[in-house]
């Protein structure tokens, strides 16, 4: 086996149910096991429904079929939440010969409570025999910030004429529980000592915050400044969390829903959201803005828009293939 062969990518991704009778198993999936009640999973399978079907796992093999076309590398696909789950993919690549990957998780900002479960299952399954660089933290990537100000600038010149004013933009990121952006400790993830950092590391801290929320925004603000020259401004931009979860306790806010009735309160009859938290078309965006967002908007008087989701935009597959060029530059080392 070459030495081509042998190197391979690995896109990471939250995986969606193909059929509404998978949906409890696949919710099971999300809460590590914890039951949800019925009302709960009903409501769930009843979104799906209203959107037919995700197309979260169509567009992600698409996205590795471009990157794979780009790189010249064999690219694959892990899901966290469904197949192909991450560890059966691993072992796909340990069977197939591969010894070092670059693992690239399609979540741009880092969490603990999403990318650092990829990585802990990812590290899991490699073992000592499949060498893995992980990326899992993009949220500043040029070409990812070019991608969103891609799909946000032509329609927000666009409402914005039809409106005769500045449209107020709404930039979007998925919600988490309060309690996971404040943990007790610091715990190091597998792999964390193949990338030390460039200082010494301190003993851990009590309640070191986890920078999700940060880099939402940072990603947030990048783009916004991309659009400075077309004429968007810091007072058009706002940002909210979006699709709270039905587990206990606050969640991350604030919310789109409070966001929107402070901008018709102030008079505004038309929005632009963009989500910069998400990569592709899934039921966050399917459902939550295409749906329930604009339902509410109604409701109060004002119109809800989005931008076009990134899915398989040339930009994009840009942005994974200098993530994953540069990781791979480190593996060689």
């Amino acid at each position: 086996m070459n030495n081509t062969q042998e190197t391979a990518i690995l896109l990471l991704a939250h995986g969606t149910p193909e059929t509404l009778d998978e949906i409890p198993d696949y919710l099971r999936n999300v809460t590590s096991g914890r039951p949800l009640p019925d009302h709960v999973v009903e409501e769930i399978r009843h979104r799906y429904g209203l959107i037919g079907k995700s197309p979260l796992t169509e567009i992600t093999f698409a996205e590795a079929a471009a990157l794979e076309a780009s790189l010249g590398l064999k690219v694959y696909v892990g899901m966290r939440n469904w197949k192909p789950y991450v560890a059966d993919t691993v072992r796909q690549m340990r069977e197939a010969g591969v010894r070092r990957a670059v693992a690239i998780c399609l979540a741009p900002q880092n969490s603990r409570t999403s990318v650092g479960l990829y990585k802990r299952a990812a590290y899991a399954e490699a073992g000592e025999h499949l060498q893995l660089d992980f990326v899992d933290a993009w949220a500043d990537h040029p070409l990812l910030i070019q991608a969103f100000a891609e799909r946000l600038q032509p329609r927000w010149i666009e409402l914005s004429r039809a409106a005769g004013n500045n449209l107020p933009v709404i930039f979007t990121a998925h919600s988490v529980p309060c309690r996971t952006v404040w943990s007790q400790t610091s715990i190091p993830l597998p792999g964390d000592e193949a990338n030390p950092p460039a200082t010494p590391a301190r003993p851990p801290t009590p309640q070191e915050p986890d920078l999700y929320p940060q880099e939402a925004k940072k990603t947030a603000q990048l783009v916004a400044a991309a659009l400075a020259p077309a004429g968007l401004t810091a007072q058009d931009c706002y940002f909210a969390f979006q699709s709270q979860g039905a587990s206990g306790g606050p969640w991350l806010g604030p919310g789109v829903e409070a966001t929107l009735t402070a901008l018709a309160q102030a008079g505004h009859k038309l929005v632009l959201l963009q989500p910069i938290g998400f990569l592709c078309d899934h039921v966050e965006i399917l459902y939550d803005i295409d749906i329930a967002f604009r339902e509410f908007g109604e409701k109060i008087g004002i119109t809800v828009e989005r931008t076009e989701s990134l899915n398989t935009s040339p930009t994009l597959i840009a942005a994974l293939a200098n993530l994953a060029r540069g990781a791979l530059q480190r593996l060689g080392e």
